[in-house]
């Protein structure tokens, strides 16, 4: 079973729709028990960082989600909360990841928020991005990024590089949308779910 944590993202329809599409039955739930039980938990995630803790927060999930012990997929800003803060809000997170998420600087001809389709730089052998090349573009929508460090198994340059896919153990992140990247999204989902529980 795949369990969605419910921390109110926009994004939560459409990757349950991907999902479906792999047939791939997800429940949405806010619940420490089935989220603990489930093989595999997505964290989504798209608003800002102070918001997304709250809810988290408020919800009782910060000591669940950090306890999890099976395969873990944040996504945008769920990936974003994987680290130990934001300066968005001067936020603390999860501090499952080392480092600290920033805003994207702007420059001529960049503009913030990266919004997009882009490549990856990543690192090789890495099962969660089984099957792409330096060419497989994926879509992009956020201000905010991870920065590059050991941790980092892509990374993506929007005017300075930042954490594209991170992880850590059983927890990966990635800030991009999946479930808005077309078949490359789709296979990096299937390559989500079939990493070894």
């Amino acid at each position: 079973m795949l369990a969605i944590v419910d921390s109110g993202g926009a994004n939560i329809a459409s990757v349950r729709f991907a999902l479906e599409r792999l047939g791939v039955q997800s429940e949405l739930t806010a619940d420490p028990a089935i989220i603990r039980a489930a093989e595999r938990v997505i964290l989504p995630g798209v608003g800002s960082a102070p918001e997304g803790m709250k809810r988290l927060q408020a919800k009782g999930l910060v000591e669940v989600v950090r306890g999890l012990q099976q395969p873990v997929l944040g996504i945008c800003l769920g990936m974003q909360l994987l680290f130990e803060a934001s300066e968005e809000g001067n936020t603390p997170s999860l501090g499952i990841i080392p480092g600290r998420v920033a805003l994207l600087p702007e420059s001529p001809g960049i503009t913030v928020p990266h919004m997009g389709w882009n490549t990856l730089t990543s690192r090789p052998d890495t099962p969660l991005l089984e099957g792409f090349d330096a060419t497989t573009r994926f879509y992009f929508v956020h201000s905010f990024a991870g920065p590059v460090n050991a941790f980092t198994v892509a990374s993506c340059e929007h005017g300075t590089p930042f954490a594209a896919v991170v992880q850590r153990g059983n927890f990966s992140g990635v800030q991009f949308h999946p479930e808005r990247s077309g078949p490359a999204g789709a296979q990096l989902l299937k390559n989500f779910l079939e990493m070894p529980v």
